[in-house]
């Protein structure tokens, strides 16, 4: 079921998003993080480079999973970049990287975090699933289809 209504708000789901690298994305984020938890921007953007340095979060076929645990949070949550265009993200298969699912935890979060980086790799794996958000047209089609509302209208 592809269903992160319990991570994902639709203000946290934006399609065409225009960033020239992974700095500048990683900014954009930052803000929004800002925005829309009352996170330190600098601090979130920090801990998200710093995951980076140890390994890419780049993990194939145009797919990145950022994430990082700052201070601030109670519960899990996450948001999802399409990029207008790719972007280099030092992928595990020197792929370029246009979908990207941030995902911040609390930092005592540890199983839940990793139960949550689980939950998004495996949906993001499904190369068809993955090309349907690609092909979303908007933020609310974006967000229904990982929010799991377009199969529950369906039905």
């Amino acid at each position: 079921m592809n269903d992160l209504s319990d991570l994902l708000a639709l203000e946290t789901v934006h399609s065409r998003v225009s960033a020239p690298n992974r700095k500048a994305l990683f900014q954009q984020f930052g803000q929004m993080a800002h925005r829309q938890w009352g996170l330190d921007s600098r601090r979130t953007v920090d801990l998200i480079v710093e995951r980076e340095k140890l390994i890419s979060t780049g993990f194939g076929a145009g797919v990145a999973i950022p994430h990082a645990r700052p201070e601030g949070l109670d519960h899990i949550v996450g948001a999802v970049f399409h990029l207008a265009d790719p972007i280099d993200f030092d992928a595990v298969d020197d792929m370029p990287v246009d979908l990207v699912f941030f995902l911040l935890s609390p930092p005592d979060a540890g199983a839940d975090h990793l139960k949550a980086l689980a939950r998004i790799s495996r949906l993001l794996r499904d190369r068809e699933f993955a090309e349907k958000l690609r092909g979303a047209g908007s933020d609310d089609a974006l967000y229904a289809m990982l929010a799991g509302l377009e199969t529950r209208d369906a039905a």
